[in-house]
């Protein structure tokens, strides 16, 4: 990693924000209704960012929602969506809501994700492979393809990727889950170098490491949640990469956690 990649990741853990240093953005956060989507869509309201709040479920959303309107922050909208099933007729008018309320994306969070099973290869459920790949690579990658147009509109978009220290050193056990973040992170690499040339699109991704969250829980029940940071504590290098403190920085992977936690066998 050279220099100016080390820089960037240690910016990207420090930054603090200045209030109001996302105002006038439009940023989709994927993933909304609880964990690191919601302490995501919660911190960009807060610096003054209208937020488009995209999940599953409605009810969890809507909790969202509503303590956004409690901060005094834009008026965020909800668009209820399941990554796992939308077909393209779902994709398309999700676009068309977003064109016809908004105009443009300043930014684009894909946070949502699914764990799947912790099995050996060799026992690996195959419908559960597919829905794992499906709603952690494939429907993100369907999703900016979608909503590229409206982010070529903007001055100075930002794509973000959720990533994982198992999607960069593979595990056993850790099966599609692990296959699929390898894959993000070709994806935002890919993505990244073609937007290079030809846009002012920026396309970056974030490993939050262990974390206080319902997947961690699935993944390790055992575990003392105490012991984990909240999703809030690991916000700060989404906040820098979707605002315009990391304007130019692209094709970057940021890791959250300090190396001797990202090294721990059960990081996530």
């Amino acid at each position: 990693m050279g220099s100016a990649a080390v820089t960037t990741h240690d910016d990207a853990l420090a930054y603090k924000p200045k209030p109001g240093s996302h105002a006038g953005r439009v940023v989709l956060v994927t993933g909304a209704g609880d964990g690191i989507g919601q302490a995501l869509a919660l911190a960009l309201a807060h610096q003054g960012s209208t937020v488009a709040l995209l999940g599953r479920t409605q009810r969890k959303l809507a909790r969202t929602y509503d303590r956004i309107v409690e901060l005094g922050a834009p008026k965020p909208a909800i668009l209820p969506f399941d990554l796992e099933t939308a077909a393209a007729p779902e994709y398309d008018a999700l676009e068309a809501a977003l064109d016809s309320e908004f105009g443009r994306l300043d930014g684009l969070a894909h946070v949502a994700g699914v764990l799947g099973d912790l099995s050996p290869i060799e026992q690996y459920d195959v419908l559960t492979w597919c829905k794992v790949l499906h709603v952690n690579l494939t429907a993100p990658f369907i999703l900016t393809q979608t909503l590229l147009p409206l982010l070529r509109r903007a001055e100075d978009a930002s794509i973000v990727f959720t990533s994982s220290t198992v999607g960069r050193a593979g595990r056993a056990y850790w099966g599609a889950y692990a296959v699929s973040k390898f894959g993000t992170e070709g994806l935002m690499q890919v993505v990244a170098h073609e937007m290079a040339e030809t846009t002012r699109i920026r396309v970056n991704s974030v490993n939050p490491g262990p974390t206080r969250t319902a997947m961690r829980r699935q993944a390790f029940p055992a575990e003392d949640p105490a012991r984990l940071p909240e999703p809030s504590a690991v916000i700060a290098p989404f906040l820098y990469l979707l605002g315009p403190a990391a304007r130019g920085v692209s094709g970057q992977s940021i890791d959250c956690q300090p190396a001797a936690l990202r090294r721990a066998p059960a990081e996530t």
